[in-house]
């Protein structure tokens, strides 16, 4: 019997990142609660011993799947308050974003909504949600005060929250409205 010699290890670089997109896949379709190993793998289409080899475990896994998907809206967000010019223009540009839904596609509101139940819960998650919304409300501050900027991205995320459960489209007269109000200042 001849020595095959040593076994080629499979060269696949960016097996790590299929992982992740394919775990971001499968929380949108069955959430945290149905997110496993085997599950991600499969979508990722990995040996299961890949998951193990990559991550130390779920926690790993989720952390650094939920970590590039709020660090990728965070960043459509700020690229988005970036190209305004002006305050009126801002508030145009937010009421886009809320009630014409150009910040989220359905599946990217079912992975918020996974991160913030597992944030309310677990603390290294609340890191991540507590990053995103620094991020966003340093964007706002490019036009507004701080206290504004952070009434305005409670404004985004209790509407954007609305979008996703109402089953009537969001008004852009309403949206218009609340946005005028938090941007006009305490009244006398």
């Amino acid at each position: 019997m001849t020595d095959p010699g040593p076994r080629t290890r499979r060269q696949d670089p960016e097996r790590r990142e299929r992982i992740i997109a394919a775990c971001l896949d499968v929380i949108a379709e069955s959430g945290v609660a149905g997110t496993s190993h085997r599950r991600v793998a499969a979508a990722a289409d990995v040996p299961l011993g890949s998951m193990t080899y990559h991550f130390s475990g779920m926690d790993e896994l989720l952390r650094e799947a939920f970590g590039r998907f709020s660090a990728a809206m965070a960043g459509y967000f700020e690229q988005r308050m970036a190209e305004v010019r002006d305050r009126d223009q801002a508030k145009l540009e937010l009421v886009s974003l809320i009630a014409a839904g150009d910040s989220y596609s359905r599946r990217d509101l079912v992975i918020t909504h996974e991160l913030y139940t597992l944030a309310a819960r677990e603390p290294a998650f609340r890191e991540l949600t507590n990053a995103w919304m620094a991020r966003s409300r340093t964007a706002l501050e490019r036009h507004f005060d701080p206290a504004t900027a952070r009434m305005l991205d409670a404004l985004i995320e209790g509407l954007t929250i609305h979008r996703a459960l109402d089953t009537e489209p969001q008004d852009r007269t309403i949206v218009t409205a609340a946005i005028d109000r938090i941007t006009q200042g305490p009244t006398g």
